[in-house]
């Protein structure tokens, strides 16, 4: 009983420590199982009506902004649990709340999803107007926490130290920027936005600590 107490007390301990994290958390796990209650085509249509597509940001941007953030299309929700947390050390929102603090965190997230959505969508608009894509694009579904999960990604370069940093960096780029290579959609283009937004909050971390050093884990590890 002590064992299961004191396990339970540290996972309550670490839950806290990143309180925004898991309520967003809790508050996805909710919406996907309401999904799962749906028919497949109450789903679409009612995802559509929350999604940051054109012809609903035209219609109510702060509304579907918030919305879109609340909802996981395909109702999978067990791999943002595996991205939402973290152990330490690594690149997770959990991670990135406690180091930032929440609101700092909170502004990372906003940041990337508002204006990634924003630069993404009207990068589609320009391209339904020049006949590039076709009219129905501007209701293409576009919903989910992505975008605000890339801007965290990006944000947490500056939490490893060099020359470290310049390796995730490599690795960040490769991942995001691959698809802009081969067949790009506007998501791709948002994703990448949204790691280049979280570069951009570099202001927002000055003041946190000490830059992580692996080598330094490595050493202590080692005894």
């Amino acid at each position: 009983m002590r064992i299961d107490r004191g396990i339970g007390q540290r996972v309550w301990a670490y839950v806290c420590s990143a309180p925004g994290t898991y309520v967003w958390l809790a508050i996805l796990f909710v919406t996907t199982v309401a999904l799962h209650h749906m028919s497949p085509q109450f789903e679409q249509e009612f995802l559509r009506q929350r999604s940051t597509n054109i012809h609903e940001l035209s219609n109510d941007p702060g509304r579907v902004l918030v919305q879109s953030a609340m909802w996981i299309d395909g109702g999978d929700w067990f791999p943002y649990a595996f991205l939402y947390t973290a152990f330490q050390y690594t690149v997770f929102h959990a991670q990135a709340e406690r180091w930032l603090g929440t609101l700092r965190w909170l502004m990372v997230c906003v940041a990337a999803h508002v204006l990634a959505t924003l630069i993404s969508e009207g990068a589609l608009l320009k391209a339904v107007r020049d006949g590039m894509v076709a009219h129905s694009a501007v209701n293409t579904l576009d919903i989910g926490v992505s975008y605000a999960l890339a801007g965290v990604v990006g944000v947490l370069a500056y939490r490893i130290a060099a020359p470290w940093r310049y390796l995730y960096l490599a690795g960040v780029f490769f991942v995001y920027g691959a698809p802009l290579a081969d067949s790009p959609t506007f998501t791709d283009f948002g994703h990448f936005v949204s790691v280049l937004i979280g570069l951009a909050c570099y202001p927002l971390v000055r003041g946190r600590g000490k830059a992580w050093d692996p080598r330094e884990t490595v050493s202590a590890l080692r005894g």
